[in-house]
């Protein structure tokens, strides 16, 4: 016959013994209620952990939830501020601008009653008519003839125009006696004359509004008066004034 084998069940012995020598007692746990303490004792550190874990991550998030209020208070509180300041400067502003605008009415109604002074004219513009004494006015400027032409007597004068310098004293083929000033500010005039007559001033003189620059010694001595400006001849009525 074969020996039958007894399972012997494993357990755990805890020993309680007294520090003033009373009775000592003695508990037994079996392996499967150690097993399962354990278990429930790492299932409560694993819940405990878990909570931890969670709580920490819950505080943080309010943490940075409650730095964000506190940030965005602040950045409200500073937006309010430069409001404030804007509207005040803008009141600034808007209250200068009435009295510029105010002013400036004022000053416009000021111009308005005042008269306005007439074109200040440059000596150097020939706006003289050439002859003194007797000149009557034969031809007036066209195209094809760029020029006034006047008819003088005996005894009259040629006379400039404007003030500036007598750059030529010549003649051609055609006229005995021409003679051009430089007034500067684009013009020039050119003095032509028909008939032989007598110089006044030499090339290179500084001359003035007025001043004789040819005297006519034969009746009916024709002066072809030219104005030139910027190098192109115009008609020189356009610059003569009433009083010329």
């Amino acid at each position: 016959m074969k020996r039958q084998r007894h399972k012997h069940k494993e357990s755990f012995s805890i020993l309680l013994i007294s520090n003033t020598g009373q009775s000592s007692r003695q508990f037994h746990i079996s392996l499967f209620l150690y097993r399962l303490f354990v278990i429930l004792l790492l299932l409560i550190c694993a819940a405990l952990g878990g909570l931890t874990f969670l709580f920490t991550r819950e505080y943080g998030k309010r943490t940075d939830l409650v730095q964000q209020v506190v940030s965005q208070s602040q950045l409200i509180a500073q937006l309010e501020s430069e409001k404030n300041t804007l509207n005040s400067e803008n009141l600034a502003l808007t209250a200068e601008n009435d009295g510029l605008r105010q002013a400036a009415i004022v000053n416009a109604e000021e111009k308005a009653a005042e008269p306005e002074p007439g074109p200040e004219e440059s000596p150097s513009f020939p706006s003289r008519y050439p002859c003194s004494g007797t000149g009557i006015l034969t031809t007036t400027y066209a195209e094809d003839h760029p020029f006034l032409s006047i008819n003088t007597q005996a005894g009259g004068d040629i006379i400039a125009a404007g003030d500036g310098t007598v750059t030529s004293v010549g003649s051609d083929e055609t006229y005995p006696l021409i003679m051009e000033i430089e007034h500067g500010n684009g013009y020039r005039t050119r003095y032509m004359c028909l008939q032989n007559a007598e110089i006044k001033a030499e090339e290179g003189a500084i001359v003035h509004t007025g001043d004789i620059l040819i005297t006519v010694t034969e009746n009916n001595t024709q002066l072809d008066y030219q104005v030139i400006f910027e190098e192109q001849a115009i008609d020189p009525l356009t610059v003569i004034d009433a009083e010329g």
